[in-house]
């Protein structure tokens, strides 16, 4: 028993797409996304997801994404709504000659759409991503995140913005470690004092060095956002580590500029394969958890409002 609770597992992440392909299956979606004024992006959107996944491993065993266009468009269509309905109250109130009235109602709704937004697109997305066949999922309360959300965003106006960063680590803290793989849970252990001097470290370097620094501090912002997530399964512990380097963040963010500057944007598939190669092929993962052993403990969640209105509100997917 105690050989298999000390035995070590290494595991490594790889990305085999390709710029050509990628680019391929962006090009037709927007294609078709323009030719049915939009309402073909569910369909591209899982399109897109699918390939992705598909080309992402672990271990040479690649992920699987389960979302589909018809479960992406009902979400659509309910977003649709709500945000047509957002706007149908401002021009409402803009026509009744309270337009103050109006923008008010209008900014406190897409402000409590984002807790919401994060929640639902979290459980969504989880609950159709597998590997190996076992599921991930999110078990996230709605309710607790909502109200945590609100704490965290009135300390930030009350101090000025300064909050900011511990609201960040502390969403980071909440989804993260809500996150289950089978009968594994993740866990997020980065702290807010950390982050902000981090920052503050990174903003100034960059400054005094005319941006040099920033792909340095790119760099530190990578490692502290991996170095601090692991995964848990009893007294058991897979930790993630990074291994880039600012030398390497700056040719790789200054070779994807060129890229896009040479080609006027149409690179950007191979920007992105290059730069999701980069990231998995450094971020190794040790410690004393078999995946092979994982069972299977998440339910499926097929409403996809949530990732709807966050592709809406334009919220990037991980915190």
């Amino acid at each position: 028993m105690e050989e298999t609770t000390t035995k070590k597992h290494e595991y490594q992440l790889s990305y085999t797409g390709k710029g050509g392909d990628f680019f391929s299956i962006i090009i037709v979606n927007w294609l078709l996304t323009l030719l049915t004024l939009g309402l073909y992006y569910p369909w591209a959107k899982a399109k897109q997801l699918n390939y992705l996944y598909g080309e992402t491993h672990l271990n040479g065993d690649s992920f699987a994404f389960h979302g589909t266009g018809k479960e992406m468009f009902k979400g659509f269509i309910k977003a649709l709504l709500i945000f047509g309905s957002l706007y149908g109250t401002l021009f409402l109130f803009i026509y009744l000659e309270m337009p103050f009235v109006g923008l008010i109602i209008f900014y406190l709704g897409f402000l409590a759409l984002l807790p919401l937004a994060i929640h639902g697109s979290y459980r969504y997305r989880m609950s159709r991503t597998s590997w190996r066949g076992i599921r991930f999922g999110y078990r996230g309360d709605r309710k607790e995140f909502t109200l945590n959300f609100f704490k965290w965003i009135l300390l930030t106006i009350v101090t000025l913005g300064f909050y900011s960063f511990w609201m960040t680590i502390n969403m980071r803290r909440y989804v993260l470690g809500n996150v289950r793989f089978g009968d594994a849970e993740f866990n997020y252990s980065g702290d807010g004092t950390d982050y902000f001097f981090l920052y503050i470290k990174g903003y100034f370097l960059s400054i005094i060095t005319f941006g040099i620094y920033m792909f340095w501090w790119q760099k530190d912002l990578f490692d502290y956002y991996v170095s601090n997530l692991s995964l848990h399964k009893d007294d058991k512990e897979l930790q993630l580590t990074s291994t880039a380097t600012g030398g390497d963040f700056l040719t790789l963010g200054i070779t994807n500029l060129l890229i896009l500057i040479f080609t006027l944007g149409l690179g950007y598939a191979w920007v992105a394969t290059r730069t999701m190669k980069y990231i998995f092929d450094h971020i190794e993962i040790e410690g004393n958890i078999d995946l092979d052993n994982l069972t299977q403990t998440e339910e499926n969640f097929k409403d996809a409002t949530g990732e709807d209105i966050s592709d809406f509100l334009d919220l990037g997917f991980i915190i």
